[in-house]
């Protein structure tokens, strides 16, 4: 056969295949599981399990029937949430007492009493200790209350179900019905969720997956989430309400994400990335008891210990650097002032500040150290540099507490919103960005999964910020 022939037959089966229409092969595929079902069922006896098999068939009815399976999806985020948020409040507050308010004057007074240069003591006890002080009072609880719960749910056999429900969301965006499974896998953590996408056979929906897995929000971004909406949002609302308003609004974002993801999937697959979705078929494992031991391991030490020890390497030297870019005077004004009041007149376009958008800049490695950063930052920018001394009431770490110190750096309940939205909705870490390169090897797909959800950040804070103070919120 000759090569314009073997064309003219390549193009003929091309133009076939998409005259059967997009769903032909879903449609073979439940067909051959159907029958397959049909001839097992005639010829298979399960004794003593077919109790146990109808209850888990009723239970899946439920869950993943159209009617019930997002709303049950929903509130049990909620109830995860919810709880994190009550739960995680007074273990910070404590904390941040023993660490912020405690031991950091004794560590600072202790060095300088045996002679060490005040400039030396800043840098390592005003920047990277403090720094490593905030993480753990900021980040420690809530993790250790959320993953155990998140855990659960996926060693029930919760989280394939979820994938389940978001399988024709995705084939109906253009994409592979495994991206519902990769985006998942980026609500623990984005370079994961990036890898995870080798599961895509088509490098055409493989891509896709890899440059919308950002709407995901990772480990690192969740307490951002629950800390600042237990400030502004539940602080907006009466005290009683103020726990399931919080975890409403972290819910909110995060099928926010999803809904980014799908659009975003959408524009893509209908532009620069055309073409028809493949099918796949995503068999459900069976419901488990759970295993304690097990999944206290997997999420203390897998990875509440771990995301904390990220966090803590990072915030270190993170610590350092804004110590030194807020002492660092140029023309008699840091070089932290500079940047904050140059970048100001943007970031309040967007409903942001400087310190915000220095903060971002700053925790480019680590997503995990943005809070800290932005509480150093407003700390020593708005003056209040005597930590612990007349000003020790304001680190600790209570939602209260810190909702009064960023007050104080002129945050407002648009500010709060903003943020929360800009925390989904922003460049990925430095290591998710070498795993998107490593997994394309292309840097024009890195540039673009990269700045794609900035400027779509940009957008929607303006967007947000512009509506809220037509309403008079300011």
């Amino acid at each position: 056969m000759s090569s314009s022939e073997k064309e003219q037959l390549i193009s003929k089966a091309n133009s076939m295949r998409w005259k059967l229409g997009e769903n032909f092969h879903d449609s073979l595929i439940e067909s051959i599981y159907i029958n397959a079902k049909r001839i097992a069922d005639s010829s298979v006896k399960y004794p003593g399990h077919s109790k146990a098999a109808e209850f888990e068939d009723k239970i899946d009815r439920i869950i993943t029937s159209k009617l019930f399976g997002f709303p049950v999806m929903f509130a049990l985020l909620a109830l995860v949430f919810w709880i994190t948020i009550q739960g995680a409040n007074v273990p910070s507050a404590y904390i941040a007492v023993f660490l912020v308010d405690y031991l950091h004057p004794l560590l600072k007074n202790f060095t300088l009493s045996i002679g060490f240069p005040a400039w030396l003591s800043g840098v390592l006890f005003d920047g990277a200790y403090l720094s490593l002080a905030w993480v753990v009072s900021v980040m420690l609880p809530p993790m250790a209350i959320f993953f155990p719960m998140f855990t659960l749910l996926e060693d029930l056999g919760y989280l394939p179900r979820v994938a389940f429900n978001m399988d024709s969301l995705y084939r109906r965006a253009g994409a592979h019905g495994k991206q519902a499974l990769t985006m998942s896998m980026g609500f623990g953590c984005n370079a994961a969720g990036v890898i995870a996408a080798r599961i895509i056979d088509s490098p055409r929906e493989r891509l896709i997956a890899i440059i919308t897995n950002n709407f995901s929000l990772c480990n690192g971004r969740w307490p951002t989430q629950i800390l600042i909406a237990t400030i502004f949002i539940g602080g907006a609302v009466s005290p009683h309400l103020a726990g399931i308003v919080s975890a409403g609004a972290v819910v909110t974002v995060a099928v926010m994400g999803v809904g980014f993801s799908l659009l975003t999937s959408l524009l893509l697959s209908k532009t620069v990335l055309k073409g028809q979705a493949t099918s796949f078929s995503l068999e459900l494992p069976p419901y488990r008891p759970p295993q304690i031991g097990q999944i206290l391991y997997k999420s203390l030490i897998d990875r509440t210990i771990f995301v904390l020890w990220r966090a803590v390497i990072f915030a270190a030297p993170a610590g350092m650097v804004i110590w030194l870019v807020s002492n660092i005077d140029v023309n008699g004004i840091s070089i932290a002032s500079h940047f904050v009041n140059w970048s100001n007149p943007f970031g309040l376009l967007i409903g942001l500040n400087g310190v915000i958008l220095l903060a971002y800049i700053i925790a480019i490695p680590a997503n995990e150290i943005v809070i800290p950063t932005v509480l150093m930052l407003t700390v020593l920018t708005t003056g209040m540099t005597e930590v612990g001394a007349g000003a020790g009431v304001m680190f600790q770490l209570d939602s209260n507490a810190t909702g009064e110190l960023l007050q104080a750096g002129g945050w407002t309940l648009t500010t709060g919103i903003c943020l929360m939205l800009f925390s989904l909705l922003h460049n990925p870490c430095s290591t998710t960005i070498y795993t998107i390169y490593k997994e394309t090897n292309s840097i024009k797909w890195t540039v673009i999964a990269t700045l794609l959800p900035v400027l779509m950040g940009i957008l929607i804070c303006f967007a947000v910020a512009a509506v809220l103070r037509g309403y008079g919120i300011s």
